[in-house]
């Protein structure tokens, strides 16, 4: 289970990217992450149990927008250095 979550996570950074490149504010990436995980969650995770599904896919989209808040945070401190 750890792997498909970890899957997961990866391919909810990768289409918020997507969405990004079509002009969403970043602001609104965590609540479009929230969303693909529960969506994700739904459909691969947990397709027969709901509650789990939607528990794992919070899990997951609030896991992406922590990743993706930490590698911005990241550049933008590396920017500054530089």
């Amino acid at each position: 289970m750890l792997i498909e979550i970890s899957v997961v996570v990866a391919v909810i950074i990768g289409l918020s990217e997507v969405v990004k490149k079509f002009g969403l504010s970043a602001k609104f990436i965590p609540l479009i992450n929230l969303a693909f995980g529960v969506i994700a969650g739904i459909v691969y995770l947990y397709p027969n149990d709901i509650k789990l599904a939607v528990f794992y896919g919070i899990v997951a989209g609030l896991t992406a927008s922590g990743l993706y808040s930490g590698v911005k945070n990241t550049k933008e401190g590396i920017k500054g250095e530089g």
